[in-house]
């Protein structure tokens, strides 16, 4: 069942590819982003990853993306540590917390992303260099973005209708400096 604005966000405490335990609470009194993606190989999560790299100095320095695959640990950080995330990307093996936050799939979505997102999903392989070769946690996983207030209450709850549909990052930008829009 997918999560809803004004929900509290309960405790998450996964593996991040630096091989530390991840544990939620430590973002406690802060705002942040949870973000699900599709499988490590998946050549939309990439590019997502690496433009939340690139424009992690835009957003406000109290506020934290957290990426969340499901994956193992040793093939997310063999697909991920490339990205040089500043921010945590952890493992979630058994999709548990995929079934806590209502995480969908939905072969529609798969084929819509591929047609209708053609143009990014070529210069994700072909410029980027991200090629979906591991398919390891599934390739119908919708992607979902959470945005998490200081009090850890759910103020945008955004589920992808399609592989590459994610929250746009001017409404994560303005959120992570206190403006909510839901």
């Amino acid at each position: 069942m997918r999560l809803k604005v004004g929900q509290k966000v309960r405790n998450i405490k996964l593996m991040d590819i630096t091989g530390i335990k991840f544990d939620l609470e430590s973002l406690s009194g802060k705002p942040y982003m949870l973000t699900f993606y599709r499988f490590t190989s998946c050549p939309f999560c990439n590019l997502r990853v690496n433009n939340l790299v690139k424009r992690f100095n835009e957003l406000d320095k109290d506020f934290t993306p957290v990426a969340i695959f499901k994956a193992d640990l040793e093939e997310l950080t063999r697909h991920t540590e490339k990205h040089l995330a500043t921010f945590p990307v952890l493992a979630d093996p058994h999709g548990r917390y995929y079934k806590k936050f209502g995480i969908e799939e939905s072969v529609k979505g798969f084929f819509t992303g591929m047609i209708m997102r053609l143009p990014t999903l070529l210069k994700s392989i072909f410029i980027k260099g991200y090629l979906p070769n591991l398919f390891t946690g599934g390739l119908t996983i919708m992607p979902a973005d959470f945005l998490v207030d200081r009090e850890g209450i759910i103020q945008v709850a955004y589920y992808g209708n399609d592989e590459g549909d994610h929250l746009d990052f001017e409404t994560i930008k303005k959120f992570s400096f206190g403006a909510v829009s839901t």
